[in-house]
């Protein structure tokens, strides 16, 4: 599967769900969310015929820079040193070990960014739990990878808010799910789905 395919569905999957992520960002935070993910999904599409000349990594380059320039409030950044940091570590093809590698550099330019750590009801506890899956490696990786996120960005509803907006409500933030953990959960449970069978029940390399 050609990576902008991928890319189409993940950005899609964050346009079909505009309404839910304003509505788990207007319980803790100010509301924008949903809208600046679809603004930032958007502008990636636009992109997409351009981004099919390109490797993945100058695609994963194209979509940080857009994200940063389109998508408002910490999430620009946020998302598009993520995906800077995947486009400068991942090799091609990339393996499962390779992009768990990424993963994990990602993570630490993030914390960096944003002074966060896992645990404090951000995106980083959907990327370290699936970073950790997809280090371990073994069969039905992608469907597992696709779980532990879903999974991990539930999780955060009983997690306190250490950062952002949510950290000024105090316990009424809990029992609300992190809106910036449930993006990464979409965007990376749309990319499991869209891998062909045999990267799904193997090394994730296709």
């Amino acid at each position: 599967m050609a990576h902008t395919d991928l890319i189409r569905n993940a950005t899609q999957t964050l346009i079909d769900h505009v309404d839910e992520l304003t509505a788990l960002d207007q319980a803790i935070g100010d509301g924008d969310h949903g809208l600046n993910m679809r603004r930032g999904a958007l502008a990636i599409q636009a992109k997409l015929d351009g981004m099919a000349d390109q490797t993945l990594n100058e695609a994963l380059r194209t979509m940080g820079m857009t994200c940063m320039s389109t998508i408002g409030g910490s999430s620009g950044p946020v998302f598009g040193t993520l995906m800077i940091t995947l486009g400068k570590e991942l090799p091609e093809p990339p393996t499962a070990a390779a992009l768990a590698s990424a993963v994990d550099a990602g993570i630490k330019a993030l914390t960096r960014l944003g002074k966060a750590e896992v645990g404090q009801k951000t995106l980083l506890d959907v990327l370290d739990p699936v970073q950790k899956v997809l280090a371990a490696g073994g069969d039905n990786l992608a469907a597992r990878v696709r779980d532990c996120a879903f999974a991990s960005a539930n999780a955060t509803a009983e997690m306190d808010a250490i950062k952002g907006r949510a950290s000024f409500l105090g316990d009424r933030a809990l029992g609300h799910v992190d809106p910036g953990s449930r993006s990464m959960a979409l965007i990376i449970g749309a990319i499991c789905d869209s891998l062909p069978s045999a990267a799904q029940t193997s090394s994730l390399s296709a």
